[in-house]
């Protein structure tokens, strides 16, 4: 008969993750001090909420009293479709380019979640979609799904790195895997491809220089010496994965609803200046894209024509 680990493993599988492993609910010491130290050197930029809660990011019992077992597990959203816009329009990030992922994600989670408690109804646990204070990657790493590049991205050996993640705190104390190792060796394509060189050293990203937070998460002006590096990127940036060698073993997703919506791969800078508030919301809805909230995206469409048009 299988052990509960297996069945929650199996579980994961059938309601649709690609990977998933477990790791040792525990005190994540060495992760919390690099952690303090980027906050510390301000690379969080405006994201003040990576401030908050540090205890709990660092120790999942603050979140889940009696935490025995974090389980991650992570979906394969790669499409074969590529970037080649022509000078007249953007790019928007491969995870944009379809259904916002945490309602896939979260729904797939809450499922799992689910079985878990018809599996042991005493147990207690929570789930996170890159909602909460979960050091999402770490967890990832120790579960043995992947390990984290010189990017900061997670890679994996099955997909490379293009995987959204989700994790499981549990009281249940489960059967561990074995903590990925580091597969990166000597590269340095991610740092020397980097436009503004946000990757600062490797496995440490400053924010403020970051194509994809600044198009995605800042609000208000741009520095106007980092706009001539945009590179046509309207949302998001994906070239620190385009050039890691892991990438080549990318595969398909089976979930149509990571496909590309029409016009979202590379769209056309007049058409989105042009939209109204109404236009974007329709466009947008259910899309990782209306995070930028409209002025967001006329502003990154405003520098990216200004920048191509010089």
């Amino acid at each position: 008969m299988a052990t509960l680990t297996e069945q929650i493993k199996a579980k994961a599988l059938e309601v649709g993750f690609s990977k998933v492993g477990i790791a040792k609910a525990e005190v994540l010491t060495g992760d919390g001090k690099r952690l303090e130290e980027w906050l510390h050197r301000r690379y969080q930029a405006s994201m003040g909420w990576m401030e908050e809660n540090v205890e709990k990011r660092i120790d999942p019992k603050e979140i889940v009293p009696g935490a025995r077992s974090v389980i991650s597990v992570a979906a394969n959203y790669y499409t074969n479709a590529e970037h080649h816009p022509k000078k007249d329009e953007g790019k928007i990030s491969r995870y944009a380019w379809g259904d916002d992922y945490h309602i896939l994600v979260t729904a797939r989670i809450k499922k799992l979640f689910e079985c878990i408690k018809q599996l042991s109804p005493d147990s207690d646990g929570r789930y996170y979609v890159d909602t909460g204070p979960v050091m999402d990657k770490v967890w990832a790493e120790r579960a043995g799904i992947g390990w984290r590049g010189k990017h900061t991205n997670l890679i994996t050996k099955d997909f490379g790195s293009w995987v959204f993640l989700g994790e499981i705190i549990s009281t249940l104390e489960l059967e561990y895997d074995t903590s990925m190792e580091d597969f990166c060796g000597s590269c340095t394509a991610c740092l020397d491809a980097c436009p503004t060189k946000a990757i600062v050293e490797p496995y440490v990203v400053d924010a403020n220089k970051c194509i994809s937070y600044l198009t995605i998460e800042h609000r208000g002006e741009i520095d106007k010496a980092l706009e001539p590096h945009f590179d046509q990127w309207v949302y998001g940036c994906d070239v620190c994965q385009d050039v890691c060698p892991w990438n080549k073993y990318r595969q398909p997703t089976r979930d149509n609803e990571f496909l590309p919506r029409n016009g979202n791969v590379t769209p056309s800078l007049d058409g989105l200046l042009s939209l109204t508030q109404e236009d974007f919301s329709k466009r947008f809805s259910k899309s990782p894209v209306k995070r930028t909230k409209r002025e967001g995206l006329v502003r990154n469409a405003t520098i990216v024509k200004r920048t191509k048009n010089k």
